[in-house]
């Protein structure tokens, strides 16, 4: 199964695992399931970061490849296709980050991996 990570999850996964549900961290640790971390949780990161929200996440982002990497994860890339869906969604849900999380997971028929409940306003494949 292919599955894209929401920014929390993926923070979690590296830096604090014991939050992960059980269930999501077997989800995450099967090698049948190919993870995918969006471009978008890398511009979450940075720009939580250096607003002082995110401070634990300095080596992450310093070593974001290598992370991915020890994670079993993929990039994936932000699109024209994407940020099309993004903005066309009649939705309250104004948090930009989540917009193209959900839109990706929409357009490239994903599961995303969240433990957000607003994330359903989308109509998106949820696994939590």
């Amino acid at each position: 199964m292919r599955l894209l990570l929401d920014t929390h999850i993926f923070l979690w996964a590296v830096l604090e695992p014991e939050r992960l549900r059980p269930r999501l961290r077997s989800l995450l640790e099967d090698p049948d399931n190919a993870l995918l971390v969006s471009a978008v949780s890398a511009f979450e990161i940075t720009t939580k970061h250096r607003l002082g929200k995110l401070p634990g996440a300095a080596v992450l982002l310093e070593q974001y490849a290598l992370t991915l990497g020890e994670l079993s994860a993929s990039e994936l890339p932000i699109t024209t296709a994407h940020a099309l869906k993004a903005g066309s969604w009649h939705t309250p849900h104004r948090d930009p980050f989540d917009r193209l999380l959900a839109a990706q997971a929409s357009v490239e028929q994903l599961p995303l991996v969240s433990v957000d409940a607003l994330m359903a306003e989308f109509g998106i494949e949820l696994v939590a």
